[in-house]
């Protein structure tokens, strides 16, 4: 288990120094050149969009800004693949540190909403971790979650993958459209989009609020008559 520890460690600064050599620091304090760059470097720019991927996500860096800026570098079919490529390398750094390197320090500091899946993760790994990888993506912290619990690796790899598929072809497909479109929309365009947002937030919380009223009611004891 020490030897292992020690490899993933390295394994982890590797990826560090090979995303620094490959210039994704350098490229990501300078983002109006990032797509300059990394076209410029043909496959090698492959190759540094994915270990700054795989080397940043896990400890912080969110994954949506690779995810929402490949299509604006590449071709979508070429952001997809790269897009998958980079989260799947992200998601197992993330979860191999969290079981083999950081357990102790990352156990207690799960939130409550990926803790309360722990007996589902048991019975239903496979549905569960597709599920939460559907819902939520790809949090450092979910990744930990995965990592401190009993699922197996390779049922968490394949599930997650899976549910991953759809929200990045979704993105790599859409991304470009989204962002012209935002880049072109009017005030009362984005006024209108915001008043829409802050409504449906309304009622979702509304109707959540109503289900524990009613539900706190349904549970307290009836007074004797």
């Amino acid at each position: 288990m020490a030897k292992l520890r020690i490899a993933l460690i390295l394994a982890v600064i590797l990826l560090v120094v090979a995303a620094w050599r490959l210039g994704a620091f350098r490229m990501a304090q300078d983002p109006r050149h990032l797509a300059d760059e990394l076209v410029a470097l043909g496959v090698w720019g492959y190759l540094a969009f994915v270990v700054a991927y795989a080397a940043l996500q896990p400890f912080g860096l969110p994954g949506t800004v690779f995810v929402f800026a490949a299509p604006l570098i590449w071709p979508w079919p070429v952001a997809f693949a790269l897009s998958m490529a980079g989260t799947m390398a992200a998601t197992s750094v993330g979860f191999l540190f969290s079981r083999f390197v950081a357990r102790d320090f990352l156990a207690p500091r799960i939130p409550r909403r990926f803790a309360r899946y722990g007996d589902a993760l048991e019975r239903r790994a496979f549905a569960t971790v597709f599920t939460l990888r559907f819902i939520f993506w790809m949090p450092p912290l979910l990744h930990a979650f995965f990592g401190i619990s009993k699922v197996r690796f390779w049922t968490h790899f394949w599930a997650s993958f899976l549910g991953y598929l759809a929200p990045l072809f979704v993105v790599s497909y859409f991304g470009e459209r989204v962002v012209t479109w935002m880049k072109n929309a009017s005030p009362t365009t984005w006024v209108i989009a915001l008043a829409v947002v802050i409504a449906v937030i309304a009622i979702v919380w509304l109707r959540k609020v109503t289900s524990r009223s009613e539900a706190s009611s349904f549970q307290s004891p009836r007074s004797d008559r």
